[in-house]
């Protein structure tokens, strides 16, 4: 991760979690992160996994590709692809590009590069306040959603059901590319103006 975009992350987690009253303790117990960890995670110290980033997003009320927008551009309403914030989980090469620009409180678009068997883990909690679809644009995705696999290919879309732990895995040795669409749910939390 850049030097800039630990700083900024570290930043919009430490803003995101002051603009919900939450204390370190409080994101702490909601999130299930250590307090240590997220400590470090807030001052730029760790560069955390996609896992622990979207335990702190889900805790909240942020989605993961909006917590690194933020992070990355601050509230604009055109990103050009060149712009378009890209974060890649140090543990496991996973690439996620926000496609969308962030100020939209509802939808977001996210890209994601999924490298050849690469599985990364995703908790329910991120995933509380959210419908989501998942469209394979290349390769294949392994989705494992609770108990139920589902196997996409190529031009394949799966609508998420209630908010589950699940894994994405690359069960190729080829690089798998796919879209997510994020859409919050009214009246929950993380709906509110960008932080």
């Amino acid at each position: 991760m850049r030097d800039e975009l630990g700083a900024a992350l570290a930043a919009t987690v430490r803003s995101a979690r002051a603009a919900r009253g939450l204390t370190v303790t409080g994101l702490a117990d909601a999130s299930g992160v250590s307090r240590a960890m997220i400590s470090k995670v807030e001052r730029a110290e760790v560069q955390p996994t996609a896992a622990l980033l979207a335990r702190l997003s889900g805790a909240l009320g942020l989605t993961l590709s909006e917590l690194i927008a933020r992070a990355e551009t601050g509230s604009v309403r055109l990103i050009r692809r060149a712009e378009q914030p890209v974060w890649t989980d140090p543990a496991t090469g996973y690439a996620r590009r926000a496609v969308s620009p962030p100020v939209s409180p509802a939808l977001e678009l996210v890209e994601v590069e999924l490298p050849g068997g690469a599985t990364v883990p995703m908790p329910a909690g991120a995933y509380q306040f959210l419908d989501q679809q998942i469209w394979v644009l290349g390769g294949r995705l392994r989705f494992v959603e609770g108990d139920e696999v589902h196997d996409l290919d190529e031009g394949d879309c799966l609508q998420l059901g209630a908010p589950a732990d699940c894994a994405f895995v690359n069960p190729t040795d080829l690089p798998c590319r796919y879209l997510v669409v994020l859409h919050k749910r009214p009246g929950l939390r993380g709906t509110g103006p960008a932080v």
